[in-house]
């Protein structure tokens, strides 16, 4: 099962530390550890697994083992859980995970057929939209230009945005222009020159942006970046144990 050629991309990510601080995930995010289990926590307790689909919008701290881990983002698809937080991939999902973060656009797609069956599928105005925005994050569409694309008047053209994408027309910018950030600081690009790649106002801007989204600054994603590495293979554990928050530890204390 493989679904149509998506407008919204998947970007993966290395994280080669080993704590990120409370951030939330602006789009539907898989984690996979390299060395060991990952374990993201909030308010209300902790889920680990070598493999987690974290749900959006929900601010979390994650920590990881030795090495890191590599994070798969599947941009406009909702949580098609019931988990308050997080579930550990099992089966299938599982094996696709382990070849999806290895960057398998096939997989990726399969992957975004599976968990995306709560999601309803764009117009094609809407999809043009999203992928000239994710194109181009320097582009800045206004919101009149977004209104006139879609033939509705502004404030409806907003509300259907955000409908069809999960995230405010706002948001969805910015968040685009951070995944466009991330991409050249991971080739070696400096932290200014990606800022202003980006549409960001200085460094700070983007500093300050991406520390709240991804839950560490540019500089320290840099750092860990030698760190990196294949993921290991991803062993699905027994249901029941690691879909569901647990309150029997303490969550990993969130670092700011």
């Amino acid at each position: 099962m493989v679904a149509p050629l998506s407008p919204f991309s998947s970007p993966i990510y290395p994280v080669g530390v080993r704590r990120l601080a409370a951030h939330p995930n602006p789009a539907l995010a898989l984690l996979v550890g390299r060395t060991g289990p990952v374990t993201v926590a909030d308010d209300g307790g902790r889920v680990t697994g070598d493999a987690l689909i974290v749900r959006p919008g929900i601010s979390h701290c994650v920590s990881f083992a030795e090495r890191g881990a590599d994070v798969l983002y599947l941009n406009g698809l909702a949580f098609p859980f019931t988990a308050p937080l997080a579930v550990a991939a099992m089966g299938a999902i599982a094996q696709l995970a382990a070849r999806a973060i290895g960057g398998e656009a096939d997989a990726i797609a399969e992957l975004r057929a599976r968990l995306g069956l709560a999601t309803a599928p764009l117009s094609t105005k809407m999809a043009a939209i999203v992928r000239a925005i994710e194109s181009d994050p320097m582009m800045r569409m206004s919101q009149t230009e977004l209104a006139r694309r879609l033939g509705v008047e502004r404030t409806q053209a907003l509300r259907r945005f955000k409908a069809a994408t999960g995230l405010t027309f706002r948001a969805f910018k910015l968040w685009s222009g951070l995944q466009h950030a991330a991409r050249q600081i991971e080739a070696g690009v400096l932290v200014r020159t990606a800022a202003m790649d980006a549409g960001f106002a200085d460094t700070a801007h983007l500093s300050r942006s991406f520390r709240a989204l991804f839950g560490l600054s540019p500089s320290a994603a840099i750092a860990g970046l030698d760190q990196g590495g294949p993921a290991r293979p991803i062993v699905a554990t027994s249901p029941g144990h690691e879909n569901t928050r647990s309150s029997s530890a303490p969550p990993p204390r969130c670092t700011h």
